[in-house]
């Protein structure tokens, strides 16, 4: 994603933590994403990409300015298969709840009126109910593979996670920092939308325009050719380009470009 934004990373090599990238007053640093939040809080770096969880988890004074996308989970409460939990109300003061989001548990269960004994951990928790360690834990689910493998089954959901872009709350802005959430933000525009052009003789143009969606309108110019044409240009989303393109090729356009687009600044 730094990448399409125009930062390329340029001495990542897997042992490198702090690295040039292709604007020379950016640098980037690579530490756990769980101590991100405090980073940024504390002003050593003016911009960090880690997991709303830990965001939510470190309490940390920082502000999401977005939402990259990927990085998609669910943080929730499993159980075994077997257990005789199977609702967050079975939980009660004698229930254990093994979990690296100690924080969120807390106040997940104050809100409820419930004070399990929450145990630390800082891995492995999906293994904690099979050793005896815990009744239920608290951990991420993406896939459910894990589930699967380690014979669990949800018993609540309590929040839902993805990789955020976020700054100091109460820190200085600079030109910089917001040109690089600019240049961040125009890729997640970008995502999963394709750039169509096409010819369209003169005697279609309204036919073919009234199909087409477009941000604003699509942009249309004229082409020198034998016969009076324009060439049309529309910003789809890709799971609306293989309609568009049939559409479009029945009511009399032609010479059709279907294009990638990295970024997209609004």
């Amino acid at each position: 994603m730094l990448s399409r934004a125009g930062l390329k990373v340029l001495d990542r090599d897997g042992r490198t933590l702090i690295s040039r990238t292709s604007d020379p007053m950016v640098s980037a640093v690579f530490i756990r994403a769980s101590d991100i939040p405090r980073i940024v809080e504390a002003g050593a770096a003016d911009l960090g990409i880690t997991g709303h969880d830990f965001v939510a988890e470190s309490g940390a004074k920082v502000k999401e300015a977005l939402d990259l996308g990927f990085g998609k989970a669910k943080i929730a409460i499993m159980a075994s298969a077997n257990s005789e939990i199977k609702s967050v109300e079975d939980i009660t003061s004698e229930t254990r709840v093994a979990t690296k989001y100690v924080n969120i548990a807390r106040e997940f269960f104050g809100k409820l009126g419930k004070e399990p004994r929450i145990i630390g951990i800082s891995g492995a928790s999906e293994v904690m109910p099979y050793l005896g360690v815990a009744d239920v834990v608290i951990d991420t689910v993406s896939t459910g593979t894990t589930l699967r493998l380690h014979n669990l089954k949800v018993v609540d959901t309590i929040m839902e996670t993805s990789a955020r872009l976020i700054v100091n709350e109460n820190g200085p802005r600079s030109n910089k920092i917001d040109d690089v959430i600019l240049a961040l933000k125009s890729v997640i525009l970008a995502e999963r939308k394709a750039w169509i052009v096409m010819n369209v003789p003169d005697k279609h143009l309204k036919d073919v325009i009234s199909i087409l969606p477009a941000m604003a309108g699509p942009t249309i110019a004229k082409v020198e050719a034998s016969e009076p044409m324009w060439e049309v240009n529309s910003v789809v989303r890709e799971d609306e380009v293989y309609k568009v393109i049939l559409d479009a090729k029945k009511r009399g356009a032609r010479d059709i470009l279907v294009l990638n687009i990295d970024r997209l600044v609004p």
